[in-house]
């Protein structure tokens, strides 16, 4: 799989992190059309962690070529600004992104670092850290410095895949407790959503 589907399925992730699924505790927060939202306590974090699952009618190889064009994925990732690939090394690959966020926040940027994983069901998992240090800091942005998260895509036969957004961030600096609640939300529900309705339009093409 080349650099560019890798660093497109980073781009996903926004600048996020997760636990390990074991380890926490989830409640459904939020079920909006097909889209399901859950959240969970990360000890010794102040931010809960989020994971967002829909199944999208599709298949792999037409999910995978939409998530191809790094830049042009930012216009359906939530908050999401800037996007651009930094690179890649066999299956690891880098992202740089940079997010909005509502005054008077100090806008943040990430450096991300994806691993990815095939499955023998040929399911596809990116497994993602910050790489805070690969891109020197940009004026004007706070850099998430704390991340891990996943994205995992699962074909379920008969033209479905479930996909799976898992995060959890330290997003750095200052952010008031109505903006990070919103935003764990808000994330993977609106990403997930905007995914759907760009996987529907090609569909229908």
């Amino acid at each position: 799989m080349n650099g560019g589907v890798r660093g497109a399925l980073l781009g996903l992730l926004l600048a996020a992190s997760a636990a390990p699924a074991a380890e926490l505790q989830w409640r459904l927060a939020r079920e909006e059309g097909d889209v399901r939202v859950y959240l969970a306590e990360v000890p010794g974090s102040r931010y809960q962690a989020y994971r967002g699952v829909v199944v999208l009618r599709t298949d792999m190889p037409t999910l995978l070529a939409l998530q191809e064009d790094v830049a042009a994925s930012c216009a359906w990732i939530y908050a999401c600004r800037e996007q651009r690939l930094l690179g890649s090394e066999g299956e690891l690959s880098w992202i740089y992104s940079r997010y909005a966020t509502p005054w008077p926040v100090t806008p943040r940027d990430s450096v991300l670092q994806v691993a990815t994983e095939v499955g023998a069901d040929g399911s596809v998992t990116r497994r993602l850290t910050a790489a805070p240090t690969r891109l020197p800091d940009q004026r004007g942005h706070v850099r998430v410095r704390k991340l891990e998260g996943i994205w995992r895509l699962r074909p379920l036969g008969e033209g479905r895949v479930e996909v799976v957004y898992q995060a959890h961030t330290e997003p750095g600096g200052s952010v008031p407790s109505w903006l990070a609640n919103s935003f764990v939300v808000d994330a993977p529900l609106q990403t997930l959503k905007a995914l759907k309705a760009l996987v529907e339009d090609v569909e229908r093409e």
